[in-house]
């Protein structure tokens, strides 16, 4: 049965909204840049928010606000994994878990591996818990983005103490091989070292990828591994602050365990029951018309560039709703996000925040209605022509 792509809401009604996306910039400005949708939420999370609004509960997250048994669920319904609500905790967003896990498993000074051009957040979360950015980028080959496994060997020999995971990677929007994250695995345990996966981008993994969770890549990716997640990307909750720290092993899950309670005192009310609802069977339609929307904008935006902007060069990602585009070739410097912003009115995430790497490169949020998307790109295509 065929699946009808998830209409974007109206600008005009999108404009509304006072979140950062849609109040950084003056009216003019179309902004692709930070990742929040445009999308209306899923009915079951918009039912279960306007009822806790309607009982005035807005108040503490409970012990067990029922979202590690939802989480396990979906994780089983979508991944084909099987997670134990027992090895997880919650707290209050992504970012957050990972300096917490990175706290408890480093020492102040430890060297963390990641793997640029790599989500900004990840160069300021590792120096806040105490550890020092050891960088060893992607490599990109013809068939795609893929990790630098002997470099990251190199850097584990060096006396680096973990590695920063992104899967799915953002900005390549590369879902990471069962074959590289088992690799990955067993060189970590070869130098004594652990690996902490960002998955916030697992459930927009599209059905002609296979998205492998760190923790079900190997028995040794379960013993050395940590994934921190959220409902937050795939479902626009971000404000609603809710996240998983998952484990799948004794040894890793006492460390969970052993995080103080304020931790896990940090998860917002609201992200926990937006999470249930939305990591809950009756929110998987709604989640399958999101992916071939944006399966569709990916391949417009092909598009649109070879007729815009031939010069740009860009590879369709696997997951997600953001692409990474290559704008070296119109000479527009290191951060040509900046002259888009200031000359097209677009806003575009600036390409350097995410490394040396992102040097002349821009990040473009697809996950719009395809008509403003067409005119984003417009407006770029005849910037670059003037």
């Amino acid at each position: 049965m065929s699946v009808t792509p998830l209409p974007a809401l109206p600008i005009e009604q999108l404009r509304q909204r006072s979140s950062t996306k849609w109040r950084k910039y003056p009216a003019d400005v179309l902004p692709l840049f930070v990742a929040e949708t445009d999308f209306a939420l899923a009915p079951a999370i918009t039912t279960a928010l306007a009822r806790a609004v309607e009982l005035g509960d807005t108040g503490y997250t409970p012990p067990d606000p029922g979202i590690r048994d939802a989480y396990a669920a979906f994780a089983r319904r979508r991944f084909g994994w099987e997670v134990d609500p027992r090895n997880i905790r919650t707290t209050c967003d992504v970012m957050m878990g990972v300096v917490e896990i990175l706290r408890a498993v480093t020492t102040p000074g430890d060297r963390v591996i990641v793997t640029p051009p790599v989500y900004p957040p990840f160069y300021d979360c590792i120096p806040e818990a105490g550890a020092v950015v050891d960088r060893v980028p992607l490599v990109q080959t013809a068939s795609g983005w893929e990790l630098d496994l002997p470099g990251i060997e190199a850097a584990l020999a060096r006396g680096a103490r973990a590695v920063l995971l992104c899967n799915p990677h953002n900005p390549t929007g590369t879902a990471h091989s069962r074959e590289a994250l088992a690799a990955l695995a067993e060189i970590a345990a070869t130098h004594g070292a652990v690996v902490v996966s960002d998955e916030i981008h697992a459930p927009l993994v599209q059905p002609d990828a296979a998205f492998t969770p760190f923790l079900a890549a190997s028995a040794t990716a379960a013993r050395v591994g940590y994934t921190v997640t959220s409902a937050s990307k795939a479902f626009n909750l971000a404000g609603l602050k809710c996240a998983l720290m998952v484990t799948a092993d004794p040894g890793t899950r006492g460390v969970i365990d052993g995080l103080p309670d304020e931790i896990e005192w940090r998860t917002g009310l609201f992200g926990a029951l937006a999470g249930v609802a939305a990591f809950a069977p009756e929110s998987d339609a709604w989640l399958d018309s999101l992916l071939v929307r944006l399966d569709e904008n990916r391949r417009l935006l092909a598009e649109l560039l070879d007729t815009h902007v031939p010069s740009a060069r860009y590879r369709i990602p696997d997951a997600g709703f953001l692409a990474w585009v290559d704008l070296s070739a119109l000479g527009w410097g290191d951060n040509p996000a900046a002259r888009i912003l200031r000359d097209a009115k677009v806003a575009l995430h600036f390409g350097p925040h995410f490394g040396d790497e992102g040097r002349g490169h821009v990040r473009v949020n697809f996950g719009c209605d395809p008509d403003v998307l067409r005119e984003a790109i417009a407006r770029i295509g005849a910037l670059a022509a003037s």
